[in-house]
């Protein structure tokens, strides 16, 4: 019963339809609504001696409990994503401290010269209890903390799990999105999916053609990198561009032909997304567009590859339903 209600939770969450206040901790217990449902530890000294045997970082979550809205937003929003629940208990040492307790919180806030009753501040440490990367206020999206979490894996020497990397939305300042048209959609979700850099893929029709929608980083992936990728992985006869620099960088390399992109695009029926997983366990579960893409572009040829970039958790339900 434990194992299908934490499945249960875990596909609301990834759906949206998670509930405010109905978390789940990671032994079964029932979690303030201002932490998520993280299996949290909340002995220091025994976080810095895990974290010295372990070689894993501590995840030093200050949280006001009972706290204010914008406390229990991040709880049952941030710290209630799965992936992020799923890096910190596998990739971290959890520790919890309360900032409006007394005791030994009160004496942790001192040490560290964080306020009390403040919003929730995350500080990534060391197996002595010093900062791997610098403080910073005002981290409250998914967006925001999971780039930290990365930096203080990479600052610790520490492999980053794949599907922390998804935990990110394919949205905002920092992405970019081409067009790309060839003669088959589901071929070109499959190839681009595999590039380091692209976050999503889309089968859709633009201009009369079948086309793949890429959203990808471009501090990863530059642009040009990318049409060089396409060609290389014969992936594309065409590329559209929302940017008029882009498309200028574009038909400066002359690898494609380049057009501009415009709302007319649309998007193509669910049958013919993710082909590649249609018959598969992945298709059954509840994953980000990310871990989608990933998974859909890697299966049929490296099904290692897929599965990092499933949580350990995720991993075990797609064991289970392969076979059924």
């Amino acid at each position: 019963m434990k194992k299908y209600t934490r499945t249960l939770w875990i596909t609301l969450t990834l759906f949206g339809l998670a509930i405010p206040g109905v978390t789940l901790a990671g032994k079964g217990e029932r979690n303030p609504v201002e932490v998520g449902p993280v299996d949290w530890g909340r002995d220091y000294d025994r976080a810095l001696a895990d974290s010295r045997r372990s070689g894993k970082p501590v995840f030093a979550f200050f949280q006001e409990v009972p706290g204010c809205a914008g406390c229990k937003q991040f709880g049952s929003e941030v710290m209630s994503h799965p992936l992020i629940v799923a890096a910190v208990e596998n990739a971290f040492v959890p520790l919890l401290i309360y900032n409006n307790r007394p005791g030994r919180d009160a004496e942790l806030l001192k040490s560290y010269n964080e306020p009390s009753w403040n919003y929730q501040v995350v500080r990534f440490l060391d197996a002595e209890g010093a900062d791997l990367i610098p403080r910073k206020d005002r981290v409250w999206t998914v967006d925001a903390l999971v780039p930290r979490m990365i930096a203080s894996l990479e600052a610790a020497g520490r492999e980053v799990p794949a599907y922390l990397r998804a935990a990110r939305s394919d949205r905002g300042k920092d992405v970019a999105t081409a067009i790309f048209s060839q003669h088959c959609f589901w071929t070109g979700e499959f190839k681009f999916g595999r590039l380091p850099g692209v976050l999503t893929t889309e089968a859709g029709w633009f201009d009369g053609r079948e086309v793949t929608r890429v959203r990808y980083r471009p501090e990863i992936l530059p642009l040009g990198e990318l049409l060089q990728a396409a060609v290389k992985l014969e992936a594309a006869d065409g590329v559209y561009l929302e940017d008029a620099s882009d498309r200028g960088e574009a038909g400066e390399l002359g690898l494609l032909p380049v057009g501009a992109l415009d709302d007319s695009y649309r998007t193509a029926r669910d049958s013919d997304q993710k082909k590649q997983i249609e018959r598969r366990a992945f298709s059954r579960m509840a994953l980000t567009p990310i871990q989608r893409t990933k998974v859909n572009a890697f299966a049929p040829v490296d099904i290692g590859q897929a599965l990092s970039w499933l949580t350990p958790e995720q991993q075990r339900e797609y064991r289970e339903l392969s076979r059924r």
